[in-house]
């Protein structure tokens, strides 16, 4: 009997002892509560605002990233409620809410986070009409059409290419979508959110509220000493802030700590240590982004739902864009980093104002050159790096793009007035998007 009493002390104190180290490691602050917290989070946002089976958001854009603990976590959809539930093994939990116009929050237990706050788009959103015409008068379909096709189909079905959308000239010339998806669907962009959040810089500097090279006027750095103080707009949109907000995307680095276990995104990276002066050290991360974006929001209103608003009417309402979902954490500030959903349509039609030099339907949008700005290079990014967008000279010497996790690129080709969108899903694999671009700009007949 003494050796079973010392074997169940010895089965329970391993027990408490594995408890005790989740909860103070790596593994159970971050990686377990990110897990849940992506589950719930993009399954919410995938059900909600992209129009897609829940289990099929899974098996595209979660289970993959998770590996074998994915059959560990579930994810129950409450469509009257409006949220998602994540848990894993019954001992981690994460919820997602949906609102109206502001898609899907985690709200990681916030008693003040208000769940009835929705902010409706007033108008439908609009489709380009397929120019055959313009078409076929400046490429040959046929080639045009196996480029598209090779972008869906790499002979293995794991591409997972969703969307692709050309335009050219301003008229679209072709789409193509997955089966299952249309170009009604509002998808994912991750890191394609930047280049909204340089967007809405180049706006609010027309306007004349926003000097993206002014030192002391981010109010959340205030405080946190001389060098945090003299950080900039321009900073923290080319990724110059200096401080550890590293992004590895392993589940477990202060980039996924962020996005999915803290309710306050922008305060999370503005307190993180710093470890060069700002603009002296060129670093991805979407740290940075966000602090940007909380700063720029500030400056639209008092509410979430005055600044929602009026960020559309500055950058997307005028160019007849009404479909984007621009999603918030807990405490409303606006994930510029990686959470905006929009129809591909959308995104092509943001990227057409940047080879207008910044116009839309008559209307300036942004700065005069605004479009030399954001593609300048960024000292010590290698050349591949302006403010919010990447550059792209292996294409052509004039192209730039969006880029996101999981294969989103929109890539503008201002040497063939090209705006070439694709969206997918891709995990593990190439995405096969520059063959794609490489192939369409053959496809143009002289």
């Amino acid at each position: 009997m003494k050796i079973l009493r010392w074997t169940g002390g010895i089965i329970v104190i391993a027990i408490i002892a594995g408890l005790v180290w989740l909860n103070t490691s790596a593994i159970g602050r971050i990686y377990i509560p990110t897990a849940t917290g992506i589950t719930a989070k993009q399954v919410c946002s995938m059900t909600f605002v992209s129009d897609i089976e829940p289990q099929l958001a899974r098996s595209l854009y979660v289970d993959p990233l998770l590996g074998d603990p994915a059959s560990l976590i579930s994810a129950n959809v409450d469509r009257e409620d409006r949220s998602v539930h994540s848990r894993l093994l019954g001992l981690w939990h994460a919820e997602a809410v949906y609102r109206e116009g502001l898609g899907c929050t985690l709200v990681h237990g916030a008693q003040e986070f208000d769940r009835d706050l929705t902010v409706p788009w007033d108008d439908e959103p609009r489709y380009y009409d397929l120019d055959t015409l313009h078409r076929d008068a400046n490429f040959d379909t046929d080639a045009l059409q196996t480029a598209i096709d090779g972008a869906f189909d790499d002979g293995f079905g794991a591409r997972n290419t969703l969307a692709v959308v050309v335009l050219h000239e301003g008229r679209l010339v072709a789409e193509q979508y997955a089966p299952g998806f249309s170009r009604e669907n509002r998808l994912h962009s991750w890191s394609m959110a930047k280049s909204v959040a340089a967007t809405l810089a180049g706006a609010m500097t027309l306007s004349g509220d926003l000097d993206i090279y002014e030192e002391g006027t981010i109010e959340l750095l205030g405080g946190l000493g001389a060098e945090a103080e003299a950080t900039t707009i321009d900073d923290l949109l080319r990724m110059t802030g200096g401080r550890a907000v590293h992004e590895i995307n392993d589940g477990t680095d202060p980039n996924s700590d962020m996005l999915f276990t803290e309710r306050d995104m922008a305060r999370f990276s503005a307190t993180r240590d710093r470890l060069h002066p700002p603009g002296e050290h060129w670093e991805y991360q979407s740290g940075d982004t966000v602090l940007a974006t909380w700063e720029m929001q500030s400056r639209l209103g008092g509410t979430l739902d005055e600044q929602v608003r009026a960020l559309r009417a500055l950058i997307f309402e005028p160019a007849g864009i009404h479909s984007p979902i621009f999603e918030a954490d807990a405490t409303g500030t606006l994930q510029g980093s990686s959470y905006i959903y929009a129809t591909p349509h959308d995104w092509a039609r943001l990227m057409q104002v940047y080879l207008d030099d910044g116009m839309a339907n008559g209307t300036r949008i942004l700065p005069e050159n605004w479009r030399d700005y954001v593609t300048t290079e960024t000292p010590g990014s290698d050349g591949i790096y302006g403010s919010g967008f990447w550059l792209a000279p292996e294409l052509t010497p004039q192209a730039f793009y969006m880029s996101g996790f999981q294969g989103q690129s929109t890539l503008a080709i201002p040497d063939h007035d090209l705006v070439i969108v694709r969206m997918g899903a891709t995990n593990y694999t190439r995405t096969g998007t520059w063959d794609m671009v490489r192939d369409i700009i053959a496809a143009l007949e002289d």
